[in-house]
């Protein structure tokens, strides 16, 4: 993944949208669209994206729930890959990367990560497999 990555269990989840690669990553660097496919709550978005800006978001759960998160971006590419922490209580924060690539006149978006168990892994690839679908119901025609 990068030289960011946590040492544990690794995933990858990768999704074809179609939809324009700049669409996909217009949608997942503009804070007022996260609401829309992230499942983010109104308002609870910023994120400065860049190379050390921070990011917040507070996740609406199917279980009703509100569940604040908070990170670093620790590299953009613009238009390509985004490497970001996921902070997580008492433990050391997780890395995610997120990459964009033209596909057969689409994108396709993947996500990697590791974590630091095994359960926390199974739960987090649910999340990224969620997140992909929801990007792309936000994204396509």
């Amino acid at each position: 993944m990068s030289e960011h990555a946590t040492t544990g269990f690794p995933y990858t989840v990768s999704r074809v949208m179609n939809a324009p690669l700049g669409r996909a990553w217009e949608a997942y660097t503009t804070a007022a669209e996260w609401p829309a496919w992230f499942g983010a709550a109104e308002g609870s978005v910023e994120i400065d994206v860049r190379a050390g800006g921070a990011w917040k978001a507070t996740l609406l759960g199917p279980d009703g729930g509100a569940y604040p998160l908070t990170g670093l971006f620790l590299e953009v590419e613009e238009g390509r890959r985004i490497v970001l922490t996921m902070d997580v209580p008492d433990a050391p924060a997780e890395v995610m990367a997120i990459t964009f690539e033209e596909h057969e006149g689409g994108a396709r978006v993947t996500i990697d990560q590791t974590n630091a168990t095994e359960e926390a892994r199974e739960q987090a690839r649910e999340g990224s497999t969620m997140i992909l679908a929801g990007l792309a119901a936000h994204i396509e025609p």
